[in-house]
């Protein structure tokens, strides 16, 4: 077993008085200094970046691990993670202020006997891209936060993270990097690193839970743990362009409903409706899965939705796939529409199956938006065969 209990990782660039006031949270940490580390992947090199380290250098162990290339989130938190050496991985943001307490709560409540778990703190502050754009921040000392910490600290059974008052029901969809951890061996066994052809603000995080999910690591929402946000600049249009070409980097790699849902109505929203949603899918297809399929007819990109799936994700009925040019290049998706990895207007025509008609109105004119999006003309069928 390591001697380091904790390891916490930091992708950094550019946001040097934040990451002074980390640094000293940190410092402030009841837990023994040799008892954790902080990994920081930093994305550039800088004077006043090494100097600032040098300010903590009796105070807290910090392994800087420094690189020229573009900034990327995902790789500065794989620099870091690649050098981590503690008994379990805190993923951390530059801008994560932790309570005294934080450290030494969260290994003696969650891992102290070895517990496979993934832990998911709270966030207090984090607006998840939510609050509109920040174009600038008056930077304050630590001394600043002192008081809303120990509130922090005291708010047992008031959560104040939006994750934490809904029912937490899609695993992976809550696991932001704000605050989250989990044991070393767990990501080294699996090669839990982050996908790095993710790119800008968003959903490389949940990516990267939803992977922590497939091996059957449970992620567990600890109301207990707790952290707060520090305001930066934000361009929030920018960020949800990035978040947008992410989702559906993320729904091409992993086409589910449960990412569909996440997608088109946001992580917490869907956490709230999936259990409805499942119920009025089994009702639409009674007992199927509800999938598209996408190939060409007479050369014509043709996309079909609302077609029934075994549970092996293959088309029921063959005489629909008959109608394609090439039936064995059609492409099957579990996937009941309202969000779909394809680029705008990418389709010539898409075709509704009747039983879409069944749909409640949230989740139809969910589907009707994304049809538009994707497709050059929409139309309903009643027929398999083709409308010319």
């Amino acid at each position: 077993m390591s001697e380091v209990k904790l390891s916490i990782s930091i992708p950094y660039k550019q946001r040097l008085e934040n990451l002074a006031i980390v640094f000293e949270a940190l410092a402030k940490q009841t837990m023994q200094r040799s008892d954790f580390e902080v990994i920081v992947g930093a994305m550039e090199y800088s004077e006043e970046y090494v100097s600032l380290c040098k300010q903590f250098t009796n105070r807290i162990n910090i392994v800087s691990v420094l690189s020229g290339a573009d900034f990327s989130i995902p790789r500065a938190r794989n620099l870091a993670m690649r050098q981590s050496s503690g008994e379990i991985l805190i993923q951390m943001d530059a801008d994560t202020l932790l309570p005294i307490n934080s450290l030494q709560n969260l290994y003696d409540r969650h891992f102290a006997f070895g517990q496979k778990i993934c832990v998911v703190g709270q966030v207090v502050g984090y607006g998840n891209n939510n609050d509109g754009s920040i174009e600038s921040v008056e930077p304050q000392p630590y001394v600043m936060y002192q008081d809303a910490l120990q509130k922090l600290v005291n708010s047992q059974g008031n959560p104040k993270d939006q994750r934490f008052i809904v029912d937490h029901v899609i695993p992976w969809a809550f696991g932001w990097t704000g605050f989250i951890a989990l044991p070393l061996d767990i990501i080294r066994k699996h090669e839990l690193y982050f996908d790095e052809t993710f790119h800008g603000w968003g959903v490389d995080d949940l990516e990267w839970s939803y992977r922590i999910c497939k091996t059957g690591t449970p992620i567990v929402l600890c109301e207990d743990v707790r952290a707060m946000h520090l305001p930066h600049i934000r361009d929030q249009s920018s960020n949800q362009k990035s978040e947008r070409d992410n989702y559906i980097r993320f729904l091409r790699k992993w086409p589910r409903f449960d990412v569909e849902l996440a997608y088109v109505f946001g992580d917490v929203k869907a956490n709230a409706i999936y259990l409805d949603f499942v119920r009025e899918l089994k009702h639409l297809n009674y007992g199927t899965l509800s999938g598209i399929i996408r190939g060409t007819i007479n050369k014509r990109k043709v996309l079909y939705v609302g077609v029934s799936l075994n549970d092996k994700h293959q088309v029921i009925d063959d005489k629909l796939i008959q109608l394609f040019d090439n039936a064995s290049s059609v492409e099957v998706l579990p996937l009941l529409g309202m969000a779909l990895p394809y680029p705008d207007k990418d389709i010539d025509e898409t075709r509704i199956l009747p039983v879409i008609k069944s749909l409640s109105t949230t989740y139809l004119q969910a589907l009707q938006t994304e049809l538009t999006r994707v497709s050059k003309k929409v139309v309903s069928c009643y027929e398999y065969e083709p409308n010319e």
